[in-house]
């Protein structure tokens, strides 16, 4: 009786934890996208890109990649992807004012194509990419780290895969 009794404490007490954590907040791969979405919007500095650049845009996606594309007014489209689990490190050079960071991947893991360009169009892969901002402080810096390696962190579930579109 002692024995079923045991095992009739320890069976609620692991369903009673397991009805709590259904109802608790994990912190989920769109806050910590979310967050560098807005923090690079908000910090990106247009005036360090070259005046040939007529516009750009950066997304921090949902399903875990990072989009960097801009466009030249000569018609020339320079884009950069990298998924978000792939990230190795990070370096920021530069002042608090005004820097570049240089986000490094595991591998070759950032596409990087050009289209409308006088060479010719270039599929490639590449390890960086870089980010012009502006009034970054150390805290900044330091959040955007803690973001990536959360996203690092998250099972494989978690994060998702990208979608494959058939024609079928």
């Amino acid at each position: 009786m002692k024995k079923f009794t045991l095992c009739l404490k320890i069976s609620l007490v692991s369903a009673f934890c397991t009805f709590l954590y259904a109802f608790s907040d994990p912190e989920a791969l769109e806050q910590y996208t979310g967050y560098l979405q807005k923090t690079f919007i908000d910090h990106y500095d247009n005036a360090q890109e070259n005046s040939q650049i007529k516009r750009y845009e950066l997304n921090v996606t949902n399903n875990g990649f990072c989009r960097y594309k801009r466009y030249y007014s000569n018609g020339k489209t320079e884009y950069f992807a990298f998924k978000l689990a792939k990230f190795k490190d990070m370096d920021y050079y530069g002042t608090t004012s005004s820097g570049k960071l240089y986000i490094h991947t595991k591998s070759d893991d950032v596409i990087v194509q050009t289209y409308k360009d006088r060479g010719g169009d270039v599929d490639s892969m590449a390890t960086q990419i870089i980010i012009p901002l502006k009034n970054m402080e150390a805290e900044d810096l330091n959040l955007i780290r803690d973001n990536f390696e959360k996203i690092i962190k998250l099972p494989p579930a978690e994060v998702p895969k990208a979608e494959v579109k058939s024609d079928d």
